[in-house]
């Protein structure tokens, strides 16, 4: 499905970075195909898509647009992960045929949350909600201020304010933009724990929590992205045009393209491999185990490194071509932009040399951090 509507897709991709939000018609053709429900629990109407079958998916949407890939994973995220481990109470009103509409916000800037009676008041400065212009609810982290506790609070957007401020150099599409929340109400049932990995509905796919659901969307995401950027060297190559049109009879540039093409497909065969072995241990109803969570952490790492030598290789091969509005300059800078996320971030990438180098066995992942168990 998600390939037959590449082409939909496509259509819009430059008109959703210049407006900085996806078109209507590219959420809507995502929601009538039920590819935002991939991720929620098959009680509230969910698919429950297995992890490597989810990679090929948003693959194949970020060939087509990588803004438009990069807010179905994050709303996909939010939407689905909310329904396995929210309260009863919130996901009867949250996925009900009135109800249901996409999630989204951001996890990792932690808010302030005071408990009251029946729930918490929830203050707090975010910012990166990707896809919160298309979104129903927010899905926001806090730490409750009595015991420390971070927490995942969801919301209705209206009780939020939001600030237009994405100027970026790329993503522009996802519209990315900050958002507060002052002294609001949420009741107990409208949160869950940050790292909970024993869903309250849904199968198996949900003990890989919240973090490891964030490895399959950004290795789905730069699969698609790192691919659609060979492809068009390629194209460029083979049509004569610009320089690597000028190039395609010089073996110095076959030799370079083998390389970078050879690096991609080994950071994609990793990929595949760490998440077929992931899905072996879910298909015995096991949760993931500390190298388990390391190896998807190292193969999205990984990728995203070699993601960025896909992008340096292609504004070299494509030189002004790279440089003027197109879909290669637009794929560039997204590639730029989308590696800074914290998820292939130095601290996240050291702490994976600790656990494969054994020096700190006491340890275990918890949303980001590699921190002492107890």
């Amino acid at each position: 499905e998600s390939v037959r509507l590449q082409p939909r897709i496509e259509r819009h991709s430059s008109a959703n970075e210049r407006n900085q939000r996806l078109d209507q018609e590219v959420v809507d053709a995502l929601v009538d195909a039920g590819i935002y429900r991939m991720w929620m629990p098959k009680e509230v109407g969910g698919v429950e898509l297995s992890p490597t079958k989810s990679l090929q998916l948003l693959a194949n949407v970020a060939y087509a647009d990588a803004g438009a890939a990069w807010v179905l994973m994050a709303t996909g995220l939010a939407t689905g992960t909310t329904g396995a481990y929210i309260g009863d109470e919130a996901a009867s009103v949250i996925y009900s045929d009135e109800g249901f509409g996409l999630i989204a916000g951001q996890g990792t800037r932690m808010g302030l949350a005071t408990s009251v009676d029946g729930g918490y008041l929830l203050s707090g400065d975010w910012q990166f909600a990707s896809g919160i212009k298309h979104a129903r609810y927010i899905h926001t982290a806090a730490v409750i201020a009595e015991t420390g506790e971070p927490r995942i609070f969801t919301l209705p957007v209206e009780q939020a304010e939001f600030t237009d401020n994405w100027d970026v150099i790329g993503l522009r599409a996802t519209g990315s933009i900050d958002y507060s929340i002052r002294e609001v109400f949420v009741p107990e049932a409208w949160t869950s724990r940050v790292g909970v990995q024993e869903p309250a509905r849904g199968g198996s796919l949900f003990r890989l929590g919240t973090m490891n659901f964030a490895g399959i969307c950004h290795a789905g995401w730069t699969l698609g992205l790192a691919r659609r950027l060979l492809d068009e060297v390629a194209e460029q190559a083979r049509a004569g045009k610009g320089r690597a049109g000028q190039r395609k009879g010089n073996g110095g540039f076959h030799k370079e393209f083998a390389e970078i093409e050879g690096r991609f497909r080994a950071a994609e065969a990793l990929v595949f491999q760490t998440w077929q072995g992931v899905e072996q241990t879910l298909a015995k109803d096991e949760s993931l185990s500390t190298r388990e969570e390391t190896l998807v952490r190292l193969a999205l790492t990984n990728l995203t490194e070699t993601g960025l030598e896909v992008a340096n290789f292609a504004l070299r091969a494509t030189a002004t071509l790279a440089i003027r509005n197109g879909v290669v300059g637009r794929y560039i800078r997204d590639m730029m932009t989308g590696a800074t996320h914290l998820t292939s971030s130095q601290p996240v990438t050291e702490a994976i040399g600790r656990e494969l180098l054994g020096i700190q066995p006491e340890h275990h992942w918890v949303f980001g951090d590699y921190v002492p168990q107890g």
